[in-house]
């Protein structure tokens, strides 16, 4: 499980965010590509717009459940 006071400083505010313990697989940019992506200095992922519609909501819980270290984490 993610932790939230774990997060990476990238991370914009809100509900979703991604934690140190992201290894930079992938899944969720290739998910939820309008909501996350890589950090090309330090090699993980990070939220860099929370979802604003359901179908982006949705996608980014797939990218939550998809991720192999459970790195996403959701405050909502």
């Amino acid at each position: 499980m993610a932790d939230p006071n774990d997060r990476v400083g990238e991370n914009v505010s809100g509900t979703y965010y991604v934690d140190t313990q992201c290894i930079d697989c992938d899944v969720c940019r290739d998910t939820a590509p309008d909501n996350f992506t890589r950090s090309d200095d330090n090699g993980y992922s990070f939220v860099y717009k929370q979802p604003e519609s359901e179908e982006e909501r949705t996608l980014c819980e797939e990218a939550l459940m998809a991720c192999p270290v459970e790195a996403i984490g959701n405050d909502g």
